[in-house]
């Protein structure tokens, strides 16, 4: 379903000429939702009349500043009820904005941050690997102790020191 919702977003967004700034509003939105409760508890909650779901999107979309296109979608999935497909269609949206630019995303998750020159050398790596355009998302995670880990697509690359310690755990108790 959010894939649906995401093509006609994306189809919208292109015929306008406005897919980056539909990508940024979209990552806008994104933002309050992680950063509200409130917004989190109002989007899953079966109660609240359709109208007031619809107004309470419409008035989001109005304070964030977003495009029409952006501010429609909300105001659709409101009125149809599926406001918690949200992430999901933005997540969508993103993947074939990366497609149509012959991108590619790398989450990358890291037990400190990563500065800029890091990254740098990371993307370059990434983009001889994959050979595309790579676009990276970086997490902290701290539980990895050390290293990282890299998902490209289904693919992923596990470096960080607390798998490797796991493993080290699992063939020690081999030794036993």
């Amino acid at each position: 379903m959010a894939k649906r919702y995401a093509t006609a977003l994306f189809e919208l967004a292109r015929e306008s000429e406005a897919l980056d700034r539909v990508a940024e509003d979209l990552a806008t939105v994104r933002e309050a939702l992680t950063e509200s409760r409130e917004l989190q508890r109002l989007i899953r909650s079966p109660v609240v009349p359709r109208e007031e779901l619809q107004g309470a999107m419409l008035a989001l979309a109005e304070r964030l500043g977003v495009h029409r296109i952006v501010r429609n979608l909300l105001g659709l999935l409101a009125q149809r009820r599926r406001l918690f497909a949200l992430r999901h269609v933005i997540d969508a949206y993103g993947e074939m904005l990366a497609a149509h630019r012959g991108e590619v995303t790398a989450e990358v998750t890291a037990a400190m941050p990563l500065d800029e020159k890091q990254l740098g050398r990371l993307r370059k790596a990434l983009e001889r690997q994959a050979g595309r355009t790579v676009k990276l998302v970086a997490r902290v995670d701290p539980e990895l102790i050390g290293g990282l880990v890299v998902r490209i697509g289904s693919r992923m690359i596990d470096a960080s020191l607390r798998t490797k310690l796991q493993h080290l755990e699992l063939s020690m108790k081999g030794v036993r």
